[in-house]
């Protein structure tokens, strides 16, 4: 089966690595994965799933400690975008063999010119505008955008640049300058482009760039209810955009969200009342019964990396994101193995959350596992405790770990075929090494 998966997929994904759009979107991810690593222990630290675990710090260090783990978290997740936008710039003009500096710049200054600047304002007058950038641009819900921009302006760029309009400095000038004056017309052009982009969106009814993206992304969703049918679209829709790097529930969640409450609130009410418990589909079943360790139930993933695959860098990666994993946190998988734009990948990431859902949706009608009681807890609980303090079951803990092995299975076959990859890429880095330090002077004939 592994050799069958392999010829099917190693064709389509050795196309798609020499393409160089989707390799400059890859390595434009890779450059904020070492962040996204440290900013996700901070966050645990701030989220950590124990009772009373932010009131027994507070007595040592004051109330209000949870935002200095945040801040730091919040520099690395909540900047995302930005950060992908400069990266992916400066990796694809890298790719065509432009000025890589150049283009990472332009690409951050187009990706603020679409930016929305003013931000509503409830203040002490009432409410007004306020000028300032907010996080929800910025951050994962832009990513998409990014991406979008970044491409299109450092094609712009280039292109003017090897039109040759430009201003050539007189011999003498240091490069530094030289290169400078050189860029002042392509990044003029690219700054005018983006400028009636943002003129045309205006005059539209959607505003800005963003709220284009959301809309545009969330149309498919409306009208979608408490159904199994609508848990595997809400699923299948947030992994599908985790895959093209945006954060899935940012979206979904818009028109999910409302819903799961309300059901989730009934559940808790009748709890409290000794009632029959009404509904599957809560907030805690979506969150600890579908997806382990993040979006696309990474957490069987990792695991299997770090205990099948024999790359370096699958392992490494897997060792570094095993525990930020086991509460929830997988952009450093996401993004750094990466997940983002992998064909190998995208059968799992998306089948295996909705083969959870599935069963577990199943399992709680056959009277297997209890309905949740709607008791709110922190998104951040690890598997095996959430799945006990969310039903009042064992055994409900025994079926997540269940599910957890079934998503390794379902894994296996197809982090491998990326393990064989990334193998013989290590090898072949190796043999040029060698090849290299084999040369002397020896070797040379007069």
């Amino acid at each position: 089966m592994l050799k069958k998966l392999e010829k099917v997929l190693m064709p389509l994904a050795d196309k798609l690595g020499k393409n160089k759009v989707l390799v400059a979107i890859r390595d434009g991810f890779l450059i904020s994965t070492p962040l996204l690593i440290v900013g996700s222990i901070f966050l645990l630290i701030a989220n950590f799933p124990i009772k009373n675990w932010s009131e027994f710090w507070t007595q040592y260090l004051g109330e209000g400690w949870e935002m200095w783990f945040i801040n730091v978290s919040r520099a690395t997740f909540s900047v995302i975008a930005l950060l992908t936008c400069i990266g992916t710039g400066y990796a694809y003009s890298r790719e065509i063999k432009g000025d890589k500096i150049q283009g990472a710049v332009v690409a951050f200054v187009s990706f603020l010119i679409l930016m929305p600047t003013m931000i509503p304002y409830e203040g002490v007058e009432g409410p007004s505008n306020v000028s300032a950038l907010g996080f929800e641009y910025v951050g994962s819900n832009g990513i998409f955008l990014a991406l979008v921009v970044s491409i299109l302006s450092v094609s712009i760029f280039d292109w003017a640049y090897k039109k040759g309009w430009t201003i050539k400095m007189p011999n003498g000038v240091p490069p530094a300058v030289a290169d400078s004056f050189a860029a002042l017309i392509p990044s003029s052009i690219v700054m005018f482009v983006f400028f009636l982009i943002r003129i045309i969106f205006e005059f539209t009814s959607f505003g800005t760039a963003h709220n284009f993206i959301y809309k545009v992304l969330q149309t498919p969703l409306q009208g979608v209810g408490n159904t199994l049918g609508a848990q595997i679209v809400y699923g299948v829709a947030s992994t599908l955009f985790w895959f093209f790097g945006i954060n899935g529930p940012a979206v979904t969640n818009a028109v999910f969200g409302p819903i799961t409450k309300i059901l989730t609130i009934e559940n808790l009410e009748a709890f409290q009342a000794g009632l029959p418990l009404p509904n599957i589909f809560t907030d805690p079943f979506s969150n600890f019964f579908t997806g382990f360790g993040g979006g696309g139930s990474t957490l069987s993933l990792v695991i299997v990396m770090v205990l099948f695959c024999k790359s370096k860098r699958i392992t490494q990666l897997g060792k570094l994101s095993i525990v930020p994993g086991i509460f929830g946190i997988n952009e450093p998988i996401i993004f750094g193995l990466p997940i983002v734009l992998n064909p190998i990948l995208i059968i799992p990431f998306i089948g295996v959350p909705t083969m959870n859902v599935i069963l577990s949706t199943l399992a709680t009608r056959a009277g297997i596992i209890p309905y949740t009681t709607g008791v709110a807890l922190p998104w951040t609980t690890p598997i095996g405790f959430s799945g006990y303090l969310s039903t009042g079951s064992l055994f409900a803990s025994l079926w997540q770990i269940g599910l957890l092995i079934l998503g390794c299975i379902v894994y296996y076959p197809f982090i491998k075929i990326l393990d064989r990859q990334y193998l013989r890429e290590e090898r072949d880095a190796e043999d040029n090494k060698s090849d290299i330090d084999d040369i002397s002077f020896d070797d040379l004939s007069l």
